[in-house]
């Protein structure tokens, strides 16, 4: 899971610094297809390939990330497991679906992350103060300085996620 994970996010990195140096001012790079061809015209269609190639990479990682990570919580913590085939339907078939009934795409897609967006205070909270408690995690307890980098880090989040829906819904308003 931490490979795939890694694999994800050098892949979304190296992503966003090629559009960063590509697309800075350009028209029309509000949506994948967009960004897309902005990049084939400018660098050439070997990397509008490898681009795109990089975007369903990070997608099927990110995807079998959450998957193997909502399998690992449903099994240790809740002692229950949900088979395989049930666990990639219920990762593929919203999107699916929303496809299907002709949800934009991009549209699409900025919504389910600003809804995502929403679980991660819940995440980060019960994690932080779980890993501060001597009596549930003995000697391996956050040490002060850890605490203190994990709330102020947790504030930022907040603040980021705040300013995300505050950006998301006055532009879709």
């Amino acid at each position: 899971m931490l490979i795939a994970l890694g694999i994800a996010g050098i892949v979304n990195v190296g992503m966003l610094l090629l559009a960063a140096s590509t697309l800075g001012g350009e028209d029309g790079t509000g949506t994948i297809e967009g960004a897309h061809a902005a990049i084939t015209e400018a660098l050439g269609p070997l990397v509008g390939t490898v681009f795109a190639i990089g975007l369903l990479a990070s997608g099927l990682a990110s995807s079998a990330v959450g998957s193997y990570a909502g399998a690992t919580i449903m099994d240790g913590l809740l002692q229950r497991r949900i088979p395989v085939a049930l666990r990639r339907a219920i990762t593929l078939v919203p999107s699916v679906l929303l496809l299907s009934l002709g949800f934009d795409p991009t549209l699409s897609l900025v919504v389910s992350q600003v809804v995502l967006s929403f679980g991660i205070p819940f995440a980060l909270v019960p994690l932080i103060r779980l890993t501060s408690d001597p009596s549930l995690v003995g000697a391996f307890a956050s040490s002060l300085m850890l605490r203190a980098a994990s709330w102020t880090s947790a504030g930022l989040v907040f603040a980021l996620n705040i300013t995300l829906l505050w950006f998301t819904f006055t532009q879709m308003a």
